[in-house]
Parts: C-alpha cells; sequence; structure tokens
C-alpha cells in the first residue's frame, strides 16, 4: 500500500481537498485504484451537528455517515463510495481509545497521546486504507488529507501519528504534500515566499519533509519564485507544482498533469506505471475542462436557502446544477436568495431586500429550494414554492423543499388554514409534515434517517422518465420530518403526485406536480449522488426544464443533449431570437460586436471588443431598449 499525505500551510481552505482529489484523478487514469481518508482535528465524533455557517455542508455516505464536504470532492472527482470510516475526527479517535480503556484492553497501563492515541489513527488508516470503494477491489495508493494547518494544536497527534507512520511503512511507500499559499499583497506587486518557508521549517520540525510543494496563488507564479522556494525549502525545483486560480476546478487535475505530478508521484512511489503514457490519458477530463469553458448560453437558476451566507452550504447542490448544466450545454449562472428575504415581515422591516430578492427570484428561469433545519426562512421558502407552482416555473425541492411545496399545496389549494410542519409548530391543526418516531430520540447526531434508501416509482411520471424508466432506485437520505401520510391522499385528489415512494409506500419519497413544466420535489438529497460525467437525473430534469428542452429530451430517448459552444448561440428555429438579435443588432448603433449570446428567456448578452455587457429585456413585440449597458455585465 502507498500512501501520500496532503497537508495545508498559511491558511485554512487553500485547496487541500481539490489537490487531494486531484493526485487521485491522475493516479486513477494511470489505471490504479484509489482510496481517499479525510482527518479534521475537530472532537466532533462527526460532522452530523455542525452549523452550516461553521463548516459548509454535512456530505452524506451511502452507509449514512455524515461527514465533512471533502469527501463529496474525492467521491465526485474518482467516483468512488466511500465510508464513515474514511473521515476521522479527534473524537473518533479518542472515544475508541477511551472505550478501550474502560474494558481494560491496556491492561492498567497510563493512557497517553503518545503512544496510544497516535497507534489508534496509524491502525485505522491502515485498516480503511485496504476496503475497497470502486468495484470491490482493493485499493494501492491511499490518498490522506489533514485538514487546518501545520502547527494547530489540534492536529499535533495527527502529525506526530504520520512521523511515525513513515517509518512504518517504509520511505517508498510514504510521500508528503505541502499545500500553501504564496500571497500578492497589492503594497509590492510581486508574490511573497515567507509564509510558504515559516510553513514548510514548521512542518519540517515536527519530522515530516515535504516531497513536493504545491504553491496556490490568485495568479501564475514564474520560475524566480519557484527557485526561491526550492533553495529555501530544499526541494528541487521540480517538486515545486504552482496551481493558480483556475476558471474551473477540473482544469487542476491537467494543469498538475502539465507540471509533472504523476512522474514525481511515480519516482517517490515506485509505482507501476506505463511509459509513455497512452495518447488519451487523461482526455475524458480535457473535453470536460473545454466544455465548460467554451459555453456561452447560460441558464440562471435562483436557490432559495436558508445559508446563503456561506456557499459552502450548498457545495453540492451547486457541483449538482453545474454538471447538469454543463450536460446541457449551458452556463450556470446561480443566485443565491436568502429564503427570510422572501417573507412579509422583510418587506416591513427592510424594503430594498425584500424587492431584491423578489426580483432575482422572478427573473430566473428555474428555482430550487435545498434541504434545511429549523422554522427560520421557511415561510419564504413555501412563497418562492407558491410563485413557482402559480406561475409555471420549473422548480425542484430537496427535503425540506420537498415538506415546504407540500404545505404550500395544502394552504392554498386544499384551503386547510394553518397547515404546517410539526417541527416549526408542533401545535398546528393540520401537520402536513411530521417527525418520525423511530428518528426522534431526543439525542443529536446519527439519529436521523441517514444513508442510501430505496425508492419505488409509482406510475408514469417526468421524473421517473429522467431515471431511465427504472423500477425503483437507491438515494441518500438525511432527514427527521416526512409527509403526514394521512394527508396523501387529499393531495393527490388536487393534483400532487407522489410519484415515488419507500419499499413499505409508508413514505412519500417524491413529488410531482400535475400539468407543470417541472415541479419536482424529493424527500432524498440527489446531490450526493451527481458527478461531472454522470448528472443527477432530478438536477438535470430542473437545467432542461428552465431552458425549454425537457420535453424534446424525454421524447428523444433520454440521449444527453449535444454542447452548442457557437458564440452565436441562436436555435435553429427560434424566430423570435432571431428577431431579438436583429433588433439588438440596429440598436448597436456601430459598436463592434464580437458575439452575440442569448439566454433562455428574455436575457441577452453582446460581447463588446472581447467585454461581455448585458442589455435589458426585449420582449417579442414590444421596440428593444438598451438600458445603460455596463462593462460588468450588469444592468
Amino acid at each position: 500500500m502507498k500512501y501520500i499525505l496532503v497537508t495545508g500551510g498559511v491558511i485554512s481552505g487553500v485547496g487541500k481537498g481539490v489537490i487531494a482529489s486531484s493526485f487521485g484523478t491522475l493516479l486513477n487514469a494511470c489505471g490504479i485504484p484509489i482510496t481517499s481518508i479525510k482527518i479534521d482535528p475537530y472532537i466532533n465524533i462527526d460532522a452530523g451537528t455542525f452549523s452550516p455557517y461553521e463548516h459548509g455542508e454535512v456530505f452524506v455516505l451511502d452507509d449514512g455517515g455524515e461527514v465533512d464536504l471533502d469527501l463529496g470532492n474525492y467521491e465526485r472527482f474518482l467516483d468512488i463510495v466511500l465510508h464513515k470510516d474514511n473521515n476521522i475526527t479527534t473524537g473518533k479517535m479518542y472515544k475508541m481509545v477511551i472505550d478501550k480503556e474502560r474494558i481494560g484492553d491496556y491492561l492498567g497501563k497510563t493512557v497517553q497521546v503518545v503512544p496510544h492515541i497516535t497507534d489508534a489513527i496509524q491502525e485505522w488508516v491502515e485498516r480503511v486504507a485496504k476496503q475497497p470503494v470502486k468495484d470491490n477491489i482493493v485499493p494501492e495508493v491511499c490518498i490522506i488529507e489533514l485538514g487546518g494547518t501545520i502547527g494547530d494544536i489540534e492536529g499535533m497527534p495527527f502529525v506526530e501519528a504520520f512521523r511515525q507512520f513513515q517509518f512504518r511503512v517504509k520511505k517508498e511507500n510514504f510521500c508528503v504534500a505541502h499545500v500553501s499559499l504564496v500571497p500578492l499583497p497589492r503594497a509590492t506587486g510581486e508574490p511573497k515566499t515567507k509564509p510558504t518557508q515559516a510553513s514548510v521549517r514548521e512542518l519540517r520540525g515536527f519530522g515530516l519533509s515535504p516531497d513536493m510543494i504545491v504553491c496556490r496563488s490568485e495568479n501564475p507564479i514564474g520560475d524566480e519564485v519557484k527557485d526561491k522556494i526550492s533553495n529555501f525549502c530544499h526541494v528541487s525545483t521540480d517538486q515545486v507544482i504552482c496551481i493558480h486560480d483556475l476558471s474551473s476546478i477540473y482544469h487542476v487535475p491537467l494543469l498538475m498533469e502539465q507540471a509533472g505530478v504523476v512522474d514525481i508521484l511515480k519516482e517517490r512511489l515506485q509505482l507501476n506505471l506505463p511509459t509513455p503514457r497512452p495518447e488519451n490519458f487523461m482526455q475524458s477530463w480535457r473535453d470536460l475542462a473545454e466544455r465548460v469553458d467554451n459555453v456561452y448560453k447560460k441558464v440562471n437558476i435562483a436557490l432559495v436557502g436558508k445559508y446563503t451566507r456561506l456557499q459552502d452550504s450548498y457545495a453540492s447542490v451547486m457541483k449538482s446544477l453545474l454538471h447538469a448544466s454543463i450536460a446541457a450545454g449551458y452556463k450556470l449562472n446561480l443566485t443565491f436568495i436568502d429564503s427570510s428575504n422572501l417573507e412579509r415581515e422583510t418587506k416591513i422591516e427592510n424594503t430594498s431586500l425584500y424587492y431584491d430578492a423578489w426580483h432575482d427570484l422572478t427573473n430566473s428561469h428555474g428555482i430550487i429550494v435545498p434541504g434545511g433545519f429549523g422554522s427560520r426562512g421557511l415561510e419564504g421558502k413555501i412563497r418562492a414554492c407558491q410563485w413557482a407552482r402559480e406561475n409555471g416555473k420549473p422548480m425542484l425541492g430537496i427535503c425540506l423543499g420537498l415538506q415546504a411545496a407540500v404545505i404550500e399545496f395544502a394552504r392554498n389549494v386544499l384551503g386547510l388554514e394553518g397547515a404546517h410542519t410539526t417541527e416549526a409548530n408542533p401545535e398546528t391543526p393540520h401537520p402536513l409534515v411530521i417527525d418520525m418516531p423511530e428518528h426522534h430520540t431526543g439525542v443529536y447526531g446519527g439519529t436521523m434517517r441517514l444513508g442510501k434508501r430505496t425508492t419505488v416509482f409509482r406510475g408514469d411520471s417526468k421524473i421517473r422518465q429522467l431515471y431511465n424508466n427504472k423500477q425503483q432506485i437507491e438515494e441518500r437520505h438525511r432527514h427527521r420530518y416526512e409527509v403526514n401520510p394521512d394527508y396523501v391522499a387529499r393531495l393527490e385528489a388536487h393534483g400532487m403526485r407522489f410519484v415515488g415512494t419507500d419499499s413499505e409506500k409508508e413514505r412519500m419519497e417524491i413529488m410531482e406536480l400535475k400539468d407543470h413544466v417541472y415541479y419536482v420535489a424529493t424527500q432524498f438529497h440527489p446531490e450526493y449522488l451527481s458527478r461531472p460525467l454522470k448528472p443527477s437525473p432530478p438536477f438535470l430534469g430542473l437545467i432542461l426544464a428552465s431552458v425549454g428542452k425537457l420535453e424534446s429530451y424525454l421524447k428523444d430517448g433520454q440521449k444527453l443533449l449535444q454542447l452548442q459552444c457557437s458564440p452565436s448561440a441562436t436555435e435553429p428555429n427560434d424566430k423570435s431570437n432571431e428577431q431579438d438579435l436583429n433588433q439588438i443588432r440596429e440598436r448597436a448603433n456601430g459598436l463592434k460586436i464580437d458575439a452575440i449570446v442569448t439566454t433562455p428567456g428574455s436575457s441577452t448578452e453582446i460581447q463588446l471588443n472581447g467585454t461581455i455587457a448585458s442589455t435589458s429585456s426585449i420582449k417579442q413585440g414590444s421596440p428593444a431598449k438598451m438600458n445603460g449597458v455596463h462593462e460588468n455585465g450588469t444592468d
């Protein structure tokens, strides 16, 4: 077994997860089975009780493990299925050691960080590294990401554990990659290497010597900087890899491959890799990166959520929308809307926030209402569902989004005044959403309905067609409340169809509104299983419906739409688009137009001398207007 330890320096959030995933992507492309482990030094047992504002989203695995969002990166990049033991926390380690101490496993010895905690960490890593994560094949390389930064007091036991571990598994089986920030202060205008030097010096002081230094920077850095880092950090220039900010994360593995990372790993870990590499090496990733960069038509999606201040709270939802947009041939333009700002109370307290939120919602091509917990912002989600239902706007609800859609329908279609969820109002006269008794133990953390569960389809539906007309599917869950089955018959009598249930037909899993272009909600979280080259069906349906192509897609045997990367981006038989383009040409008045880019609905952009600028809406049959074209792409 070979091990690659990825550490971080200077600041957290520097991109260790993407770098670690890219190592795996490169080795995977070489035909080497890969697994990954994420180490989080916090004392929590798992990520299940975190606030999304504290640590981003909670990613859920097949076995119900609630883990760090970086494991989502690993699964998406490598197309593997990880287990809850692939996420190590300080809490897990100490709990395991304390449990052993309580039953006398240490024979009365004084239990200490060294050797007991450090030994437990090493044993855990060796055990988990051998667990198959794809096609029941035992991995050959384990990539371990150590969270936080070198020098954090919480991470010290793990650093010491790996100092010992490198001798335990032998030098040729252990490699350290240190990811560090190279800042570019505006005052000096040149990259600064001192933070990286200090970080590497500290890492060496703890007994770990980096075999590779991955420098993260805003802009590309030159050879002079690489030479300086090489001289002061005791590595060759070839071992200094520079990864600057890129147009998409899909370019990262390609840039690392170009920098010679595969050859470094081959030599350092004595890997048996083919030489030379095949001509089509990483070709699927190159195609994916090119598609992302060369899509011009935009689709505007509004995400109505509770935790919009931190976008990582919806990391998997964002990635799933991106995967679906790429497959449909559109560039995703995602707008975050705080659901609280859609509520009537906000109109009184802060009028501008209220109208800005509604402006963003009504100008979107599609709406997604993701999951969440608690009562804050729930009424805003309910109002968003109502607007989408009444105005024929494509909408996808997830978990709490399904519950909000059901509550709204009960209030405004069934006329059940006061209909609510018992989570927000335990005394509601019409409990449309209730808690599941077996998951309401009074203890938080791991007590919800978690992990992969089976959903059985009922009858025909658009969402079933998107799943290729399967009889049943398996998706991951994370919820404690569900639709009250006592109200299902009344809801369905008025057009709200529950087209998917659990195996026992007691729990409502998928809702689809009759006679609506796309009004779908799921109790499960489809975002957890979306992949760059295999988008999640509910998300694909939302994007296709938002650009007016769902019906043609469903009639065409579920074949993925071919990307349309032409700069003109006009639909072949869309006369209204052609009229709009003619009006723009007439109104341009001599401006040099390099390209004209249309987006679904009424949004249109023109490219002036290489700069994207947008015009105001142009409606068919009305005179075209150009209300102040700005360079920043807004009007």
